[in-house]
């Protein structure tokens, strides 16, 4: 989880500056001219950088305390490696490795795209439904992808006139869809003819709601949510809420399916909102998450209360997630757990990530040690090892959003109406569960660009 981009202005920030800067020493009147003042070695600028984003981790990491005495930030080529390499620190009751696996740092200006939901490529991302069927996953409607009209569940043929498109050429793969500023793409359709597009890299503003529309089926009204990120513009997506969920009630849903499968978090404000229309009216004013940091800093534990958000009232929720669902979307879960049932559908166990960390300005970086776990109304929080699935149905990326033979839709659907998920679905000529080694590395790498973590609102302590 990601606090708010609001910094962090500690009395150690204060210290910092003597600590880590090059101070000129002062000249004696009464010195013989002839004798060589004494100086201070030239710190560089890259050092003092990394002198100081090891000193605010000594600060705010949540195992601050287990950082040894001896551990030197200017071993490390820059705050990149040096965050990285804090995280072997991380020992967790209960937990025989580190648990940290998000410390990072990155530059001011790609952390500021990042956080605003600003992506400059080609909007659409790729995975391998089986050897040699390499399939788009979803596309970004304001993107270069969306606006050609390419659909999730299109097949890619070709990159730049190469076919070889199987999992031992990933590397390439990578680079032309993901690294790339112009590719060359021949897609197959589900009607079996090809299209050939080329997309110039642009930027856009995302649009995290994908779809949202409900089904009547089975003498059941079902509402369908794809909500693909909590980052963006946080107004426009708090309206997008309200629509969607205004139409829901009037339309008489009584199920609702949340589609987070792809969803690596990013505003709490946006979970602790989406969190008031999901849960029933008698959880408003109850408790909706803690948020506490290190013994340090335990004064600032906040917590915060639900506020029931329209008129929908649901005893249960299905959420579709993977291992691509993290943070702010398992903090929902977490969140939601003590009020309602909650059912998880879909190819794996969420990420496990309950912790968080601020942006903390040094130089023209941003250092991120996690700095804050997150607990619900039972005090319940450390799902370092993600959250188990209720049912294990394969992601079905060869069709697009909304589709009712979608395996993880079509098995929450049969649930809904039959009471029970029916046989393991999945795309055809794919295994319910992907075990082909090759595939998963090679979909490992094909993620692509994505973020996993949680930015709370303007609450950061005030110290």
């Amino acid at each position: 989880m990601i606090l708010h981009k609001s910094r962090w202005i500690l009395p150690l920030a204060l210290g910092l500056m003597t600590l880590v800067g090059c101070q000129k020493e002062q000249e004696d009147p009464n010195a013989n001219p002839t004798t060589p003042t004494p100086t201070t070695p030239t710190v560089s600028e890259a050092d003092k950088i990394k002198d100081t984003a090891l000193l605010y981790s000594r600060d705010l990491y949540l195992w601050y305390n287990q950082i040894p005495a001896t551990f030197q930030a200017r071993t490390y080529a820059s705050p990149v490696e040096l965050m990285t390499a804090i995280r072997q620190y991380s020992i967790e009751p209960g937990f025989s490795k580190a648990v940290d696996r998000w410390s990072f740092a990155v530059k001011q200006t790609e952390w500021d795209n990042v956080s605003s939901g600003i992506a400059g490529d080609f909007g659409l991302n790729v995975f391998f439904l089986k050897e040699g069927d390499l399939r788009v996953r979803n596309v970004e409607p304001l993107s270069p992808a969306g606006r050609a009209g390419v659909k999730r569940g299109w097949r890619i043929v070709a990159l730049n006139g190469n076919d070889n498109i199987r999992s031992t050429n990933s590397k390439a793969i990578v680079s032309a869809v993901y690294e790339s500023t112009n590719t060359q793409f021949r897609f197959e359709k589900p009607d079996g003819t090809t299209t050939d597009l080329t997309l110039a890299a642009t930027e856009y503003q995302e649009q995290p709601v994908a779809l949202d529309t409900v089904y009547n089926t089975g003498g059941k009204k079902i509402g369908y949510l794809v909500f693909n990120s909590f980052l963006g513009d946080t107004t426009a997506i708090k309206n997008r809420f309200q629509q969607s969920f205004s139409r829901f009630a009037s339309q008489g849903v009584n199920d609702l399916v949340l589609d987070l499968r792809y969803n690596g978090g990013g505003y709490v404000s946006l979970q602790n909102s989406l969190a008031g229309y999901l849960l029933p009216s008698s959880a408003n004013g109850g408790e909706l998450m803690t948020q506490k940091y290190n013994d340090k800093y335990a004064r600032f534990n906040q917590t915060t209360l639900v506020r029931k958000e329209g008129s929908l009232n649901l005893p249960r929720l299905f959420v579709i997630v993977s291992n691509n669902s993290a943070s702010a979307s398992e903090l929902l879960i977490n969140n939601l757990k003590p009020y309602m049932d909650v059912k998880l559908v879909g190819p794996s166990n969420t990420y496990g990530k309950p912790v968080g960390y601020f942006a903390v300005p040094v130089g023209d970086w941003y250092v991120f040690p996690v700095s804050s776990r997150s607990t619900n109304k039972l005090g319940q929080g450390n799902y370092f090892d993600g959250f188990a699935v209720d049912r294990q149905v394969a992601d079905g990326i060869d069709k697009n959003w909304g589709d009712l033979s979608e395996s993880c839709l079509a098995s929450v659907v049969k649930y809904i109406t039959t009471g029970n998920y029916g046989p393991r679905i999945a795309p055809k000529g794919q295994p319910a569960v992907i075990e082909d080694p090759r595939i998963i590395n090679a979909n490992e790498q094909l993620v692509g660009p994505s973020f996993k973590g949680m930015i709370l609102p303007g609450t950061s302590p005030k110290l």
